[in-house]
């Protein structure tokens, strides 16, 4: 189980994120906090390995609760989820190691495409283990996956994003056998979400003819998707 801090100073906030958080397999929630000063001591008494840490608390800001763990040597992974929108803010949190940002007001699907990505991630760094090219592209962009509205219900951002991975790293239109063993699925899984990607204009098709049979799908990704 991934354990998570969940710190707000709103309470009625917090309750609502942890119940999104318990709806996600995986997940539990280790323990809630409202000031900066309570999410600090929560995190010396239980270990966590998530923070949803928001911005605006009553006794500090969420980014000086950001630089304490890191000076006192706390790993800790934090996802920013507050209401603070300027890019200030952002781009200070990014600084500081936030993996990633998450702006109130926001639903259940929304915070769970950000979980579910994060437990790929998760799982692929506790592997271990040496990393090729490709393998540290899809690392680095395992957070950032492919927007929730597109996805209907049955199908997993993560999946998704799997295969835009493959695809925005392979420099060339590939089959979808030749997506499923780079992403690490079935052929089957594969087209399902690719049939998916063109139909959103993620993903553009192309045929290639050969001398004989069928004319075989070649995938790539769109640019600027």
């Amino acid at each position: 189980m991934i354990e998570v801090l969940i710190v707000d100073d709103d309470v009625r906030v917090a309750q609502i994120n942890a119940a999104y958080v318990t709806r996600v397999p995986g997940f539990r929630v280790a323990a809630q906090a409202h000031t900066a000063a309570e999410a600090l001591a929560r995190i010396a008494e239980v270990p966590v390995d998530l923070v949803l840490l928001d911005h605006y608390l009553p006794d500090r800001n969420g980014l000086s609760v950001v630089r304490e763990l890191r000076a006192l040597g706390h790993q800790t992974d934090v996802i920013m989820v507050t209401a603070a929108r300027d890019v200030a803010t952002v781009r200070a949190a990014m600084r500081h190691g936030a993996l990633q940002y998450l702006v109130k007001p926001f639903t259940y699907a929304g915070l769970r495409t950000k979980l579910e990505a994060y437990a790929a991630l998760h799982r692929t760094l506790e592997g271990g283990g040496e990393a090729e090219q490709t393998e540290v592209d899809r690392l680095f962009g395992a957070l950032w996956t492919v927007g929730e509205p597109d996805l209907p219900k049955g199908h997993s951002p993560t999946t998704a994003e799997l295969v835009r991975q493959a695809l925005r790293t392979a420099g060339q239109p590939l089959s979808a056998q030749e997506i499923a063993e780079s992403a690490g699925m079935s052929r089957q899984t594969a087209q399902r979400y690719l049939k998916l990607l063109e139909r959103t204009g993620r993903v553009r098709l192309t045929l290639r003819y050969g001398e004989t049979g069928r004319p075989e799908h070649r995938y790539t990704w769109a640019t600027g998707s």
